[in-house]
This record gives structure tokens, C-alpha cells and sequence, in this order.
């Protein structure tokens, strides 16, 4: 039996007597702590082993909440690769278009062939870089660093989208004022037409 059955069993006991039968501060400390706190030594055994993974979200399904920052690093790199592939096939539907002008008997540009020629290239490139360990973990830095970033509320962003239309609003209208009041001043000043 491992170490978190023994805990499970344990909190199981207590739950039914409502105390636990350990007052151990080792045993208070292990019935306060959550579930997906454990301690990592303590899953032994090939059932612990499969609990660890499942928990660290290797096994199985994870949800995006499971992911973390990792999923805006997946994101990132398909992002590239379409914004790649999308260069990729703009680049060679030009070079066959050059080449038909030169060698009329190539014909015209075929999508069939330039998109999967594209897309192969934009998924190698994401391949590549994600295998480039430096260049991966400079995108889950960045990941990180971007979650730190405390992004405003929809109504700061609506307050100060508001508040810059009215002083643009003010600001015009306070200079094309203005610029009437001196150009008034100025053509009694000078006698102007």
C-alpha cells in the first residue's frame, strides 16, 4: 500500500469521525493540505507513478486551465506557422508568375501545388523552432511574463477610449476657434481681404 492510499484511507476515517484519530502535527499537516497538494515523494508505485502524471497533466485531455502559459506558446508557434505559410505561398505565387513571363509554356500559377508547398514549409519552421530549445524557452518567458500583466477591464478600456474622443473633440474644436480669433485679429491688424 503507498504512502497516498494511506493518506486517502486516513482522511476517509476522519471524514466518518470527524476528528482524526493521528493529532500528530505531521498528520494535521497532511489533512490540511488539498489533494493536488501532495507531496511529490509520497506517490509510490506504479498507481502513484500514473497519479503523478495524471496531476502534472501529461495523461489524458488537458484543459487549457491545465496549460498555463503553454497554451499561448502553442498558440504563438501555429500562429507563426500560418503567418509563414501565408508568405511562403504569396513568394512563390510570384516567382511562378516571373517564371511564366520568362517561360510561357510553364502556365499558370497553380494554388494545388504552391498551398500544400506552403504549408509544409510554415509547419517545418514551427517544427524547427520548437525543437530549438532556446527559442522555445524564450517563448515560454515571454508567456510567463505576459500573464504577470495586469490587463484593464473592459470599462477602463471603454473610460479611456471615451476620454480620448472627447479631448480629441475639445482640443479641435478649441483650435479651429483659434485659428479663426487670429486670423480675424490679424486681418484688422494688417488689412487683409
Amino acid at each position: 500500500m503507498t504512502v497516498h492510499e494511506d493518506v486517502k484511507r486516513e482522511r476517509a476515517q476522519a471524514g466518518q469521525k470527524g476528528t482524526s484519530t493521528d493529532d500528530s502535527p505531521d498528520a494535521r499537516a497532511r489533512s490540511e493540505r488539498a489533494p493536488d497538494q501532495e507531496p511529490r515523494g509520497a506517490l509510490e508505485g506504479p498507481a502513484g507513478a500514473a497519479d503523478e502524471l495524471r496531476e502534472s497533466g501529461s495523461v489524458g485531455a488537458a484543459s487549457p486551465t491545465q496549460l498555463g502559459t503553454r497554451r499561448f506558446v502553442y498558440a504563438a508557434y501555429f500562429g507563426a506557422a500560418i503567418a509563414i505559410a501565408f508568405l511562403v505561398s504569396k513568394v512563390l505565387d510570384f516567382a511562378w508568375v516571373k517564371l511564366q513571363s520568362y517561360k510561357p509554356a510553364v502556365g499558370e500559377a497553380r494554388d494545388d501545388i504552391i498551398m500544400p508547398i506552403s504549408a509544409l514549409i510554415g509547419a517545418g519552421a514551427a517544427v524547427y523552432y520548437w525543437y530549438r530549445t532556446r527559442a522555445r524557452e524564450l517563448a515560454d518567458e515571454v508567456a510567463t511574463e505576459m500573464s504577470k500583466v495586469t490587463w484593464p477591464t473592459r470599462t477602463e478600456v471603454t473610460n479611456g477610449t471615451v476620454v480620448v474622443i472627447l479631448t480629441t473633440v475639445v482640443s479641435t474644436v478649441f483650435f479651429a476657434l483659434m485659428d479663426k480669433f487670429w486670423g480675424f485679429i490679424t486681418n484688422l491688424v494688417y488689412g487683409g481681404t
